[in-house]
């Protein structure tokens, strides 16, 4: 499936994955998941997760422990496919 493809489906997701003050690791078997059921899955990454942090690398982290890429970053949310 093209990327642009992915986006168009991502448009209208909800968001079903939060990350907050315990960091990707805690959501990390949550979003692998959601993954296998989905494909596509929308992650929001709180103020707590972020810190100095970039939204990008902390979803290309959270995509490489779950064996998955992400698609697109916006604001502090990312949708990842698998």
């Amino acid at each position: 499936m093209t990327d642009l493809t992915l986006r168009e489906r991502a448009h209208d997701l909800d968001v079903t994955v939060w990350v907050g003050k315990a960091g990707i690791g805690a959501v990390a078997e949550e979003l692998s998941g959601q993954l296998d059921d989905r494909g596509l899955v929308k992650v929001k990454f709180l103020r707590a997760a972020r810190g100095s942090t970039t939204t990008e690398s902390l979803a290309e982290d959270l995509a490489d422990r779950v064996d998955a890429e992400v698609v697109e970053t916006r604001g502090n949310t990312a949708v990842v496919h698998r």
